[in-house]
């Protein structure tokens, strides 16, 4: 059996619109300050569209999503980013986990979770209005885990945060689908890791209680965003079901930055997941941009 995700992340879905007075806040206003001064020379929403059709026509069996399809979470943005995550694929084909620009501001969480609702729903559960994570969506042998590490924070940190309650639910979804041997997938957004750069500021706050939760109950990868460039760590775990017992963290380039620096540059990742026995397999290939419009294979990612 092969299972193919198509991991992107970190749209920051262009242009950033001035805050209007309604949705005016400190915070807001010094998000726009910085897109304008940064953001607005890199995002390439051309190539972003290309490389979204290269994604379809790659016809992998699931697409995550994980975070930051906004800049300043406002309305106007989410109903833009509804429309784009719909470009992706069938809603039961599409999971998204929120970061932490789509949780800007404490004032755009309802908004938020109204939006991403069809994307962070669960197998059988009501359509997540509320915002309830972890969620588990089961597409064959895979368990997709979404988690929500986005949280609203004060101007200048863009760090995340799960909370107890959040992981002793991650800890027995782990549990009850690695109980009946699905390769078992987490989506968030922060790389939930201890070592991460800049995690004083920018990086998940209860990452001990991340590791400890994956070192005790298993995970065969790990996927996610945030940190606008390649990264690839790993967790250990016994109770993993890769052959080597160690998990990958996988993270994943903003997928519209037009540069050329091979860390930073747009892409998104087919990870394939086969079984092999009673254990898993895991590989992962990245497609971007190459020369001029093209929109083809990258460097290999090494697990």
């Amino acid at each position: 059996m092969s299972f193919v995700i198509a991991h992107l992340s970190d749209a920051h879905l262009s242009p950033a619109p001035f805050p209007p007075l309604g949705e005016f806040r400190l915070k807001r206003f010094m998000g726009f300050v910085n897109w304008k001064r940064s953001r607005e020379r890199i995002n390439d929403a051309p190539m972003l569209a290309r490389l979204v059709a290269d994604l379809r026509a790659q016809r992998p069996d699931h697409v995550a999503m994980t975070g930051d399809v906004v800049n300043l979470a406002l309305e106007a943005e989410f109903r833009r980013a509804v429309e784009w995550l719909k470009t992706l694929g069938d809603r039961a084909d599409v999971s998204f986990t929120p970061g932490n620009h789509d949780a800007y501001v404490r004032q755009a969480t309802p908004f938020l979770h109204n939006s991403v609702a069809p994307w962070t729903t669960g197998d059988g559960e009501p359509e997540n209005l509320r915002g309830v994570y972890p969620y588990l969506r089961v597409r064959g042998e895979v368990a997709l885990i979404g988690l929500c590490s986005g949280v609203p924070t004060a101007p200048l940190l863009a760090s995340g945060r799960l909370g107890k309650a959040q992981l002793a639910a991650f800890a027995k979804l782990l549990k009850a689908t690695g109980d009946r041997g699905l390769a078992r997938v987490v989506l968030i957004h922060h790389p939930p890791l201890v070592d991460s750069p800049g995690r004083l500021l920018r990086g998940l706050d209860d990452a001990e209680a991340f590791e400890a939760v994956i070192a005790e109950c298993g995970a065969e990868a790990i996927l996610h965003g945030h940190t606008h460039r390649r990264m690839v760590h790993h967790l250990p775990s016994r109770a993993s079901r890769l052959a080597n017992g160690r998990v990958p963290v996988i993270g994943v380039s903003s997928c519209s930055a037009g540069v050329s620096d091979a860390l930073h540059r747009a892409a998104y990742y087919l990870v394939r997941l086969e079984r092999a026995g009673a254990h898993w397999r895991i590989s992962a290939r990245a497609r971007g941009p190459l020369k001029g419009s093209e929109i083809g294979e990258q460097e290999p990612l090494e697990l």
